[in-house]
């Protein structure tokens, strides 16, 4: 197998990413691009709550003390892994879903008052007739610089994974700022609003048949054969 994988998401995905990929036999190595990081916020009258959307498990590493407030609160998660994140809080699970936040949204049932727990940079979702959501934002996102060794290895063909609309801008930053070979480089974008995200030049952007890590794994490994 040749090439190279470069997973740029924070920490703790990086590594759970740079794990999976070798237990597949990948060639692959991270640099974040972002550090994630608390942000103060204020939790509302929880009487004034019936559920908690949640888009992230970064929301439960980094809410913090107020979050022991809504503990009682079903959480609507968008994934495994933050369902997952949610119960470890102790928190009930209500559903999880598996195409995004706005699918999520569609099993909701009409008259339930969510209190979403977000990024600072999150999707605009549509609520549902009956349903009402109140954001919060409880993290951030703070861009990192790429190292200077990376144009080495956009010699050794290099793939990108993108977990994010956030990477993929801070990735095409960065790409300008080191003058890299945009041609040489191959990307593999979690849905299609990353890919629209990432800019242009590029040799290839391939979106997941899936938006989860195996599947953006799988489908890099299938273009490093």
């Amino acid at each position: 197998m040749g090439g190279m994988i470069l997973v740029v998401r924070p920490e703790p995905g990086l590594g759970a990413t740079l794990r999976a990929a070798e237990e597949m036999g990948l060639n692959a190595v991270g640099y974040p691009l972002f550090e994630i990081r608390a942000v103060r916020w204020e939790c509302p009258d929880p009487a004034q709550v019936d559920a908690l959307l949640i888009g992230s498990a970064n929301v439960f590493r980094h809410a913090g003390e107020a979050l022991s407030k809504l503990t009682g609160k079903p959480v609507y998660a968008v994934g495994a892994t933050t369902a997952d994140a949610a119960r470890a809080a102790g928190f009930a699970v209500a559903d999880v879903g598996t195409g995004g936040l706005q699918n999520v949204l569609g099993d909701v049932p009409s008259g339930t008052r969510l209190l979403r727990l977000a990024g600072a940079e999150h999707v605009p979702l549509h609520a549902p007739e009956g349903v009402t959501v109140l954001t919060a934002v409880t993290y951030e996102a703070v861009p990192l610089e790429l190292p200077e060794p990376m144009r080495a290895l956009q010699d050794l063909g290099l793939t990108v994974l993108l977990h994010s609309a956030a990477a993929a801008r801070q990735f095409d930053a960065e790409a300008r700022r080191l003058a890299l070979h945009r041609a040489r480089i191959d990307l593999v974008v979690i849905g299609p609003r990353v890919a629209d995200a990432a800019g242009t030049g590029w040799a290839n952007i391939h979106v997941s048949p899936a938006p989860n890590d195996r599947a953006m794994l799988e489908l890099a490994q299938a273009m490093c054969i």
